[in-house]
């Protein structure tokens, strides 16, 4: 009779290890003093933008706000408070929140090649395609994080600046408070949606490159360089396919029935650009050669 041959007990590969690796991703992310930096900027615009309509009207009287630029909710700051959360999110939204998501982005992986980590990270067995996929969940939970700040520091701002109650619509319907705080975390989340592309873009320009700054400089320019374009009327039928051309669509939600058309739309084409560059990224990161 054959002996069976004796077998060690085979180690279960747990599906878990990559929540393990996505925690560490997220605390490396948010202790590094850089994105604490650009939370705090992000933070004080709400504030300087409540402090100068603040000192503007500071008898409380309604602001000039019809410069005819800017939406129309920006000239509401003084009746109302929450409007400030609408008006920071319009002002951080084309600029300032872009272009922290391509610092984090953009060094995500070119950071670590730089830094001679990436080749350690890929010892693991994480695979390089889960590894590229956790570091973009990295990115987009900075995105919401970041977005979030600026939402929270605007309504803090606006609450202790100015009276807070019934909502009026743009389109002349009032809400309730409650209703009215609902909107505030619905146009928090399609601002943070509106990112999704984008990050996806700059994490593509992260794998092309070992240095980290080049990544982000080149985040930023084509961060520029589309909103430029975007701009010029002269290219109104490539409008409609530029990342950032539906990003103040929230305020849609603002109007009483929601609009919906421009937001269907806008995220429908962030998830565009997340498919188009994320296979970009993956396809680039699965065969690139990491020799530091």
């Amino acid at each position: 009779m054959r002996a069976r041959k004796a077998v060690g007990p085979v180690r279960p590969v747990s599906p878990l290890w990559s929540w393990g690796l996505l925690r560490s991703e997220l605390g490396v992310t948010f202790r590094r003093w850089r994105t604490l930096a650009l939370l705090a900027v992000l933070a004080g615009v709400p504030v300087l933008i409540g402090v100068a309509v603040k000192v503007e009207t500071g008898d409380g009287s309604t602001g000039s706000g019809g410069q005819g630029g800017g939406p129309a909710f920006f000239a509401q700051i003084t009746h109302n408070g929450l409007f400030l959360v609408f008006a920071a999110l319009a002002a951080t939204l084309p600029v300032f929140l872009p272009m922290a998501v391509g610092v984090v982005a953009g060094d995500a992986v070119a950071g670590e090649a730089g830094a001679g980590t990436l080749r350690y990270l890929l010892i693991a067995p994480a695979g390089r395609a889960r590894l590229l996929l956790v570091k973009y969940v990295g990115t987009l939970a900075f995105c919401l994080v970041a977005t979030l700040v600026v939402a929270a520091s605007a309504l803090a701002t606006g609450a202790l600046l100015f009276p807070v109650g019934e909502v009026m619509t743009i389109s002349g319907v009032p809400i309730g408070l409650g209703e009215g705080l609902l909107r505030v975390v619905a146009i928090a989340l399609a601002a943070a949606a509106s990112l999704i592309g984008f990050a996806a873009l700059c994490l593509f320009v992260s794998t092309l490159t070992h240095s980290g700054i080049a990544a982000m400089a080149a985040s930023v320019g084509l961060l520029i360089t589309v909103q430029i374009l975007d701009t010029i009327p002269q290219l109104h039928a490539i409008h409609p396919y530029l990342f950032p051309h539906y990003w103040l669509s929230f305020a849609d939600l603002l109007r009483e029935p929601v609009f919906w058309d421009d937001l269907a739309k806008n995220l429908g084409l962030q998830g565009a650009y997340a498919a188009v560059f994320g296979a970009a990224a993956w396809a680039r990161f699965t065969t690139r050669d990491i020799t530091t």
